[in-house]
């Protein structure tokens, strides 16, 4: 198997609202909040719902690496409940081999609320049900050690169980990625998100803002330099900006696609990474991976949801 992903397996409920309802509800534009049952279905019971579809982040660059015809698998922990046989069909459609059975749980699966502003900024609230509880007995090794690439997400590093989950996973894997994820994320776990950037993974990727936050960098040439001396690969979203990877001394850029209609920017880091490792994994320069990325990143965009049809 080319890429094995393990990541939140959560499903995305897509809302349009407008500016005051996220002030209202004390939510902070572009980032995510995690709530509990209680206050997903109070927020959800004012909102009308545009989609339901299988996310997750990790779980949305998966797809997007299936669709471009490469061989992948999935972990993620699911409830036998109604979600989470929507959530199996929905990678199972995809062409994604998953690596999880599915057993009655006491928590529901995950759900996230994506909340599309017209700006077309997202802001997301989730609750993470059963897919916060992966534990190191839900992770297949023999799956991993086969694969040439382990694809993790900033989300779901947490104390506990997934963060067992996610060592075990690491001392199994051949090549690890891992997505920063979120600000806040970052910020909550910046010693931890440090070590496995310097010591761990050998690909991380990372928006401007995630990688300013890990490295407390008060200009971006600071974390060119970062890049640099750890000589790992680090590949960065920088918006218009477009994107770049360092590694070592090397530093590729690709600049942003001009003049798109966007419609919501839900999954456009997911699947960056999708077209990115999609180039890497099949030998291509780390330019053109790049490119590959960011034509990936603003096809997504253009539509509803983080995955392309």
């Amino acid at each position: 198997m080319k890429i094995i992903g393990i990541g939140n397996a959560i499903v995305d409920v897509i809302c349009k609202v407008n500016e005051n309802f996220l002030s209202t509800n004390k939510l902070t534009k572009s980032t995510m909040k995690l709530v509990n049952e209680n206050e997903f279905t109070k927020l959800l019971s004012s909102l009308k719902i545009e989609d339901t579809v299988s996310g997750g982040s990790v779980a949305n660059s998966i797809v997007g690496l299936s669709q471009l015809g490469n061989k992948v698998g999935f972990i993620g922990k699911i409830n036998d409940d109604k979600l989470g046989a929507k959530y199996e069909e929905g990678l199972k459609k995809e062409n994604v081999k998953y690596f999880y059975s599915k057993k009655k749980e006491a928590i529901p699966t995950g759900t996230c609320l994506i909340l599309i502003t017209p700006d077309s900024e997202r802001t997301m609230v989730t609750f993470l049900g059963t897919a916060g509880k992966i534990s190191d007995d839900d992770i297949d090794i023999n799956t991993i050690k086969k694969s040439e690439i382990l694809f993790l997400e900033g989300y779901l590093w947490d104390e506990g169980e997934p963060k067992k989950a996610f060592e075990k996973a690491i001392q199994n894997s051949n090549k690890v990625a891992m997505s920063l994820s979120d600000l806040f994320c970052v910020e909550r776990h910046k010693p931890h998100f440090l070590d496995l950037v310097k010591n761990k993974l050998d690909i991380t990727f990372a928006n401007e803002q995630e990688i300013i936050s890990l490295i407390d960098a008060k200009n971006f040439s600071e974390v060119i330099d970062f890049s640099k001396n750890i000589k790992k690969l680090i590949v960065i979203t920088r918006g218009e900006k477009g994107a770049l990877a360092i590694k070592g001394d090397e530093v590729k850029e690709c600049t942003a696609i001009k003049n798109l209609k966007i419609k919501d920017l839900t999954g456009a880091g997911d699947l960056f990474a999708a077209g990115f490792l999609h180039g890497y994994m099949n030998n291509k320069l780390i330019k053109e991976s790049l490119e590959i990325g960011t034509k990936m990143s603003s096809q997504v965009i253009q539509i509803i949801g983080a995955r392309l049809k």
